[in-house]
């Protein structure tokens, strides 16, 4: 077996785990680490069959002793999207095999072709398509529906940047201690943001930008579309600035999505997303500038969150 990195080498349980769910005849014959996974290890697969053809795979390994406790729930619940998934017009993984209850409980899922997109350049031709995808994505109708959406934090958990607006933080925090609004629940990925994202991303002079499909279903849940339209928008402002996070909202719309039919109501799930990413913006920044955007300092972060949450109020308020 080729290891690209001597951090993709699997620990021997999970390879032969693994060999017990390849087809007959085949062999791992590559390994190498993925970047971006924050709470599991992520190792794309080559194997290989007798007869020289090969295929990929992909492998999400749990070894951190806080997340091995926590795995089991979110094997069961990416399992049964990546199930629920298959034969709709989502794009997604097809589950190989699960194991929730392992010594490092891990999920073996085909490999997508493409690549995430974290650049500026070109963030005005690919918000339309996140918004068409994510549309697509609230059309599911599951057999089961998934557990309800958590919260996700509260105005006491907070973390309100240094300098940021204080009056805006405030207010935003005195909204989502109302009451949670009437909604029509749909099926949600609850992480949808371009890191879970793939693109096939052409020369100019060939075909356009398209995406080739969406990973890690691991917070799939059931609740209002608003929630997955704010997670995604708060990425968005924090990558791209402010103003992108609101132009995805409108831009679901576009595509034909539904909303929450009061500006109060819209802001109560709007506000909510960027109020939890506060409390981890050096952990959901990391991967962002391991991927190249080394511009995306925390502080940076902070000052874009801050920007948002006070257009927010400004916008909706």
């Amino acid at each position: 077996m080729t290891n690209h990195d001597q951090a993709a080498a699997l620990r021997p349980s999970t390879l032969a785990w693994v060999q017990r769910h390849l087809q007959a005849g085949e062999q791992i014959i590559g390994c190498e680490a993925l970047r971006g996974g924050i709470t599991a290890e992520m190792r794309k697969l080559t194997i290989g069959a007798r007869d020289g053809n090969t295929r990929e795979l992909v492998l999400r390994s749990y070894v951190d002793p806080y997340y091995v406790e926590r795995a089991q729930d979110s094997l069961i619940r990416e399992a049964e999207a990546l199930t629920a998934l298959a034969g709709s017009e989502v794009t997604a993984p097809r589950l190989v095999a699960v194991d929730s209850s392992a010594e490092h409980p891990s999920l073996l899922m085909t490999h997508l072709p493409g690549r995430t997109v974290l650049d500026d350049d070109g963030v005005q031709t690919r918000v339309p398509l996140l918004a068409r995808q994510l549309v697509a994505i609230h059309a599911v109708r599951p057999a089961e529906r998934p557990r309800k959406y958590v919260a996700l934090t509260t105005a006491e958990s907070v973390v309100t940047p240094k300098g940021a607006d204080a009056a805006a933080w405030a207010a935003a925090k005195d909204v989502i201690r109302k009451p949670t609004p009437p909604y029509e629940g749909r099926f949600l990925h609850r992480d949808f943001q371009p890191g879970n994202v793939l693109f096939d991303e052409p020369p100019p002079e060939e075909a356009t930008t398209r995406i080739t499909g969406v990973v890690d279903w691991a917070t799939t849940s059931w609740g209002p579309a608003d929630l997955d339209v704010a997670h995604c928008s708060a990425n968005l402002a924090l990558l791209h600035g402010p103003e992108w996070g609101l132009r995805f909202a409108e831009a679901y719309e576009q595509a034909g999505g539904a909303l929450a039919a009061t500006a109060s109501e819209r802001l109560y799930w709007m506000v909510r997303d960027p109020l939890a990413l506060s409390e981890e913006l050096s952990v959901v920044s990391q991967p962002w500038r391991e991927a190249g955007r080394t511009d995306l300092t925390t502080r940076a972060v902070e000052q874009r969150l801050n920007a948002y949450v006070t257009a927010l109020i400004d916008a909706l308020g």
